[in-house]
């Protein structure tokens, strides 16, 4: 009878954080870390390298870029309004010449965290929703409706928010530019709900995965990066 009268709330209580990514738990000698998976792009013959390594007696994932593009990604629903808050750490060896937020051809970054919103009808014009229907018959699942791209630009204002020159459902959120920081350890912390109001002036669906991507297809150059830990926490 003492289990029945335990209070609902007390047994639905949901955890104070997600760690999304636990990249410190692994060893090095791991393929990926645990969840995560590769994915890439149409078109793009050459890949991003991901591996675990050791630095300084921790665990962290490593990205190498060599005129490639490739992302690490991991699929996990997380409501934006219940965690809102998203930190995680990085490094960068290098920034990219030929780097520019608002050119096609300049879409490269040493390091980008993605946030990824599922796929909401009620947010898409008629057009649109005809579009995500003709794009899961050929990909087998709907595309997102919105992604969040929190980036280490190359030269542009820190701080700002810029349409994707893709696409206009992913906003760019510039966190670090140039080579100031380069080869040290940087702790960032976010308002994922905030910056979603921010960019898109509605608000956010569910959160559908997180990805990491260091890509330099588009400038041609090379990049090596760093990435820690990734949590998700309420305010």
């Amino acid at each position: 009878m003492a289990f029945f009268c335990i209070h609902p709330a007390v047994l639905a209580e949901s955890p104070p954080s997600i760690e999304v990514g636990r990249f410190s738990n692994a060893t090095a000698e791991d393929a990926l870390p645990l969840h995560w998976e590769i994915f890439s792009f149409k078109g793009i013959q050459r890949h991003t390298i991901y591996r675990l390594v050791e630095e300084n007696g921790m665990v962290v994932l490593k990205a190498d870029a060599d005129a490639s593009a490739s992302g690490l990604m991991r699929k996990i629903r997380i409501d934006p309004k219940e965690y809102p808050i998203i930190q995680w750490r990085w490094k960068v060896a290098n920034v990219l010449k030929k780097g520019n937020v608002y050119q096609k051809d300049g879409d490269d970054y040493p390091a980008r965290i993605y946030v990824v919103f599922e796929y909401d009808p009620s947010r898409l014009s008629f057009s649109e929703r005809i579009q995500y229907k003709v794009a899961k018959k050929l990909y087998g699942e709907y595309p997102p409706s919105a992604t969040i791209n929190y980036i280490w630009a190359s030269s542009a204002p820190k701080g700002l928010f810029v349409p994707n020159p893709y696409t206009e459902r992913a906003m760019m959120v510039v966190i670090e530019i140039g080579e100031k920081h380069s080869g040290t350890w940087i702790s960032e912390r976010r308002n994922i709900y905030e910056d979603f109001l921010k960019s898109f002036n509605s608000e956010p669906p569910m959160i559908s995965s997180v990805a990491i991507m260091t890509d330099t297809d588009n400038t041609g150059e090379s990049a090596t990066a760093y990435y820690g830990n990734i949590l998700f926490s309420k305010e």
